[in-house]
């Protein structure tokens, strides 16, 4: 994103490249004046934090451009991701004051920021943003089921395809673009951070990505530029079923 779109969007919601996904989709003009009035910009160079867990949190925010991850870190200093934000998600909690997880710019990353008291009078008052909010909740509860197949039962070929297979959804979602057709895109994280994410080696990943590119289940163009020519047959690597459960 050039940093003249970026201005432009920081001054005029309309302009957001988020705006049809994010918690203010359905917002009319008079409740997008109401966030404008409490929003401001915050930017992250790839690789630094965001939030440290048990941070203060006095803002809630929506991911513009680029991607973070959840990660928690247990007593012996060991740290496993829990989870990605991707643009339009929503980071915070309204109601909760610490930041419950270590949050960390995975690529450079722009967010959306709400001031906290205010956007929770906010939502009390305005159905539209409640309504958009409680949906956005739910999916956050379908990926977190999807999360914990996606550890729990699946090949490390099944991780991997399904990885790329959120992504590649989630980038025709905002683009609105037909997924099940044939389409290019630049994967947003690193191996080293697919292996994380996935509890993977590095090693793993790098030949579980050479092995679906060899079978002509994706197309590679240096290390992330992804075209997928079948979605259909990108699900069917997966080890879902046709109406997105496990297959068993």
């Amino acid at each position: 994103m050039s940093t003249e779109t970026m201005l432009s969007f920081e001054k005029d919601c309309s302009e957001c490249p988020i705006r049809h996904r994010a918690v203010c989709a359905r917002c009319e003009t008079d409740e997008l004046e109401l966030l404008e009035s409490m929003k401001f910009y915050r930017h992250f160079k790839a690789g630094s934090t965001v939030l440290w867990s048990g941070d203060e949190m006095p803002f809630v925010a929506s991911v513009v451009a680029g991607i973070a991850t959840l990660s928690q870190t247990m007593e012996d200093g060991r740290r496993q991701m829990v989870g990605l934000l991707l643009p339009s998600d929503f980071l915070g909690r309204p109601g909760r004051a610490i930041a419950p997880y270590d949050v960390t710019a995975t690529t450079d990353l722009t967010i959306c920021c709400f001031k906290k008291k205010p956007f929770e009078e906010l939502i009390v008052s305005t159905p539209h943003i409640s309504q958009r909010l409680l949906e956005m909740t739910l999916d956050e509860l379908d990926a977190a089921r999807e999360w914990m197949l996606l550890l729990g039962r699946k090949t490390a070929r099944e991780k991997i395809a399904s990885l790329i297979a959120i992504i590649a959804r989630r980038d025709a979602a905002l683009n609105r673009h037909d997924h099940r057709n044939a389409f290019t895109f630049d994967l947003p994280m690193t191996r080293e951070a697919m292996a994380d994410y996935l509890g993977l080696t590095l090693e793993t990943v790098s030949r579980q990505v050479s092995a679906l590119k060899k079978d002509g289940v994706i197309e590679l163009s240096g290390k992330r530029h992804i075209t997928i020519p079948d979605f259909d047959r990108l699900m069917d690597e997966t080890g879902d079923d046709a109406d997105g459960g496990p297959l068993v």
